[in-house]
């Protein structure tokens, strides 16, 4: 199976203030056992990176991308990806989803893809099953 990572699965992981702190990093670890392909994509590491550097700080930054980003497919945003996804972020705004998420929405209908480890309740609205 493919899942989609969001950037709330890598804070909580590396934020042992975060309250499902120790959920997310028994999710990662039992994924490191199995054949789970995991992906991300391009605008998701670089709101991870920066919501990552802003809260937790430069160390962390670093631990995410040089340890666990790279667990990771990343897939790439092309134009016609960012522009169906701003349609849908502009049609959808009063909802409050964030532009990323929109870009997420849209790639996982594209690839046909189900599953989304996040703990962010906007995948669920849009009709994915998230885990943990």
């Amino acid at each position: 199976m493919t899942t989609l990572v969001d950037t709330s699965a890598f804070v909580a992981a590396l934020s042992e203030r975060d309250p499902r702190h120790d959920e997310a990093l028994r999710w990662f670890e039992t994924m490191a056992t199995t054949h789970e392909d995991l992906f991300t994509h391009n605008y998701i590491t670089v709101e991870s990176t920066a919501v990552i550097h802003n809260r937790l700080g430069a160390g962390t930054a670093r631990i995410f991308l040089e340890n666990l980003l790279p667990v990771c497919e990343i897939r790439f945003v092309d134009r016609e990806l960012h522009e169906r996804a701003t349609v849908a972020y502009l049609a959808g705004i009063r909802r409050g989803s964030s532009f990323v998420d929109s870009v997420s929405f849209e790639l996982m209908r594209t690839e046909r893809i189900r599953r989304a480890f996040a703990f962010d309740p906007d995948f669920s609205r849009e009709g994915f099953e998230t885990v943990p």
